[in-house]
């Protein structure tokens, strides 16, 4: 059976890809570089240990790896996030990425390879791992340094950099060979892609899983999220590009709305599945001959690229205002290639513009580099300590004054003022510039779903193209109106301040007024002009729909306005509320702190924990190792320097504050588990039962606070019958009679002993 037989393979792949991960763990490698290998000696190309055939299957369920790991990915970058990290550090990861772009087109020229070759290499080699890079701050216990938080930040933004090269050699491929991709209109398209699907989810999305939260259970609400995430990359898909990006986006999305924590939790097991099964199966794709045939080239090149990937990297963070030895530091984590390197060469080889023997050349540079990176991370502080002491001296002067400059270089008096009242304009006239582009770029396709689902003839000939250009028309026409709104208020302003001096300058007011909305005007309407639809009688339908929708503006003009000021609300809404519910990012670092040789780490309590269930002052984790317990996330909810009198439970995740060597020893005492398992009665096992108080009880005249059944037996009176009055949560100061039927609430063994105590003499014996 094809079901039996898929299973059978699926096994397979787990418990290889299980063994390979704890070995690598054990020896100090990235589990990446074991789920890859692993890969390559179950697969077809390595008899007699060919143990998976079924490749067509096995590369299905790779697909839905694909598809959690990039929704991972997108979670963890959210447009908070980006403000967070800081526009410098974005600059310095497209100057990185531009960099590297240039050495692997450098290389590819030295190699003899075609144009196409050497712009498919380059791209695999200028964005690494974001899961190896995030594996290994946490591992090496640097997410807390700035170098860390440096090299994580700047491994999630290549990531977005790897979608915008995705795309566009998803249109070169689609090209002729020897044609070069439009990279403006391919860059317009994808922004107004991303546009149309944030705007839409962050409307949509945080309203559904409201509604979902509120009326279904949370088996429901996983349900409809994995349904919104595999439709998500249907979508992307369906719209011309790579599977990878609707899962991103979708993950970038929920991360900006007040559901993270829960979706991500929800979706952290099936990650942590099918992520595995998508590198494995990216390495049965590969003969270990083929590398093993290449291996002088392949090592040379791994050489070249960590040294490229250290150098490019750590130049573009120093340029952009990084200290030189964070710089460096962060250079040696972003060596490894990895998951988007994979989807490059699988893109290149499908359109047959690549050589077979690119993709065994590109798994084992990920091999090289996965298993170098644990190595240089662990060493980056005294590897970058040793560069700088080859360094020339004035080189480092050059670069602090170069710093320094940096620092001074800000907005003064009127310019900052200026840019603070317009910076939001900006941003929405280029938000919704975005999102009316990508209305009206997928109108073709949005107008094919209405008319699959409708039909051709709906109401009447041709109802359905009619219906769907006046309803386009309307929507396009609220965000174009608001940019135009934006573009007369930026010129009013700029006006002001440009003629604030001088009589002959404030005469000149109206004419540079008139003069800079007649260049906005211009603006907008060769933009429109550029993105209006072409095809058949599309444009002229869609204009004869304007004039109509333009007259119901004029009508509806107020609730129009109204409308779009919502929308405006909602997104600013959902954007800003999970602000608070998001700890962790980038933070301003204002002064080293080497010097005060104290360190911060993480850990995660496990279930079965000897401090579970204790507080910590009880388990004296100051007093025994000289660490302190900082800060604690439970369940998304993070506790900044918790009281000793805090108990920890499983699954709490402890910052920890100490030296090295503290922590160290801290951690390894609050790790430890115990061989015996916490009791099973959990809810489940609770329950309640009624008792009789016999008149030669010994509860009999005393109060239930005097009885203290909660701390002895762990009993709870919920209510208790007297003759004719029923009593419901009887307080503490209730006095027992003979004859009350008490209803008990508690687990079988605590009604048992309950039911004891309340037998002749059970009290005195229990004294």
């Amino acid at each position: 059976m094809p079901g039996v037989a898929f299973i059978q393979d699926l096994a397979v792949i787990l418990i290889v890809a299980a063994a390979a991960g704890w070995l690598c763990r054990r020896s100090g490698l990235s589990p990446v570089v074991g789920y890859l290998a692993a890969g390559a000696l179950v697969g077809p190309h390595t008899p007699p240990l060919t143990l998976v055939a079924g490749s067509e299957r096995v590369a299905a369920a790779a697909q839905l790896g694909l598809v959690f790991l990039m929704f991972s990915i997108g979670l963890r970058l959210s447009w908070r996030r980006i403000r967070r990290l800081g526009f410098s550090l974005l600059l310095g990861t497209i100057g990185g990425a531009v960099m590297m772009y240039y050495v692997g087109r450098l290389l590819g020229a030295a190699m003899g390879w075609t144009t196409i070759e050497s712009v498919f290499f380059a791209s695999m080699l200028m964005v690494s791992s974001s899961t190896i890079v995030g594996r290994l701050v946490q591992d090496s216990e640097a997410m807390h340094e700035r170098a860390g938080q440096l090299a994580a930040g700047f491994s999630l933004l290549e990531a977005v950099v790897a979608v915008v090269m995705l795309t566009v050699l998803n249109s070169w491929v689609h090209l002729d060979n020897a044609a070069r991709p439009e990279i403006g209109s391919t860059l317009a398209r994808l922004g107004g892609f991303i546009a149309l699907a944030a705007v839409l989810g962050l409307l949509l999305l945080p309203w559904l899983l409201r509604r979902l939260g509120r009326v279904a259970s949370e088996d429901l609400q996983t349900l409809g999220t994995a349904g919104l995430l595999l439709g998500g990359a249907a979508v992307a898909y369906q719209a011309g590009y790579s599977l990878a990006l609707g899962p991103f986006l979708l993950g970038a999305v929920v991360a900006d709305t007040p559901h993270r924590a829960q979706v991500e939790r929800t979706f952290d097991t099936l990650r942590d599945v099918f992520a595995p099964v998508f590198f494995v199966a990216i390495g049965m794709q590969v003969d270990l001959r083929d590398i093993g045939g290449a291996w002088w080239l392949v090592l040379g090149i791994s050489l070249l690229t960590i040294v490229a990937r250290v150098g490019t990297s750590a130049v573009a963070l120093a340029l952009t205002g990084t200290p030189v030895r964070d710089a460096l530091r962060a250079g040696f984590i972003l060596t490894p290639i990895g998951e988007f390197s994979f989807i490059i060469a699988q893109l290149g080889l499908a359109a047959a513009v690549l050589r077979a023997s690119f993709y065994p050349l590109v798994i084992g540079i990920a091999l090289v580099t996965g298993a170098v990176a644990p190595w240089l991370t662990r060493r980056s502080a005294k590897l970058a300590d040793r560069l700088l002491r080859y360094q020339r001296p004035w080189v480092l002067d050059w670069l602090q004054v170069y710093h320094a400059w940096l620092r001074r270089l800000h907005f003064r008096g009127r310019l900052e003022k200026l840019w603070k009242v317009s910076r939001k304009r900006f941003w929405q006239i280029g938000i919704e510039v975005l999102f009316v582009t990508g209305l009206l770029l997928f109108s073709q396709q949005l107008l094919g779903a209405v008319q699959n689902w409708l039909g051709t003839d709906w109401l009447f000939p041709n109802g359905p193209e009619v219906i769907f250009w006046v309803a386009l028309s309307l929507v396009v026409l609220a965000p174009v109106v608001a940019i135009w709104r934006n573009l007369s208020a930026l010129a009013l302003v700029y006006t002001q301040v440009l003629t604030a001096r001088g009589e002959r300058a404030v005469s000149a007011r109206p004419l540079l007024e008139t003069a800079l909305k007649a260049v906005g005007g211009g603006a907008l309407f060769f933009w429109l002009a550029a993105v209006l639809p072409a095809e058949g009688t599309a444009r002229m339908l869609l204009l004869a729909s304007a004039v109509v929708a333009l007259l119901g503006l004029l009508l509806l003009r107020r609730r129009l306005v109204y409308w779009h000021s919502r929308l405006e609300v909602e997104l600013q809404t959902a954007v800003e509320i999970s602000d608070v519910s998001e700890g962790g990012g980038m933070t301003e670092w204002i002064e080293e702190h080497g010097t005060w040789r104290l360190h911060i780490a993480e850990c995660t309590v496990p279930d079965l924990a000897e401090c579970r269930g204790q507080a910590i002052a009880e388990l004296g984790v100051r007093q025994r190792f000289g660490c302190s317990v900082v800060g604690i996330d439970r369940q998304g909810f993070f506790i900044s320097l918790p009281e000793a009198t805090t108990v920890l439970y499983p699954r709490d995740r402890l910052l920890l504050l100490g030296t090295r060597r503290q922590v160290r020893a801290g951690k390894e005492f609050l790790l430890r588990t115990s061989g015996t398992a916490p009791s099973l009665d959990g809810i489940e096992a609770v329950r309640m039962e009624t008792m009789m108080v016999a008149a030669d009880s010994p509860v009999v005249g005393l109060s239930l606070a005097a009885l203290r059944l909660a701390r002895r037996h762990g009993v709870q009176i919920a209510g208790i019958h007297r003759g004719r009055l029923r009593t419901l949560n009887p307080p503490a100061t209730e006095v027992l009679t003979a004859g009350d039927e008490l209803l008990a609430l508690g687990t079988a063994e605590q009604l048992d002993e309950f039911r004891t105590a309340l037998a002749p003499l059970a009290l005195e014996d229990g004294k």
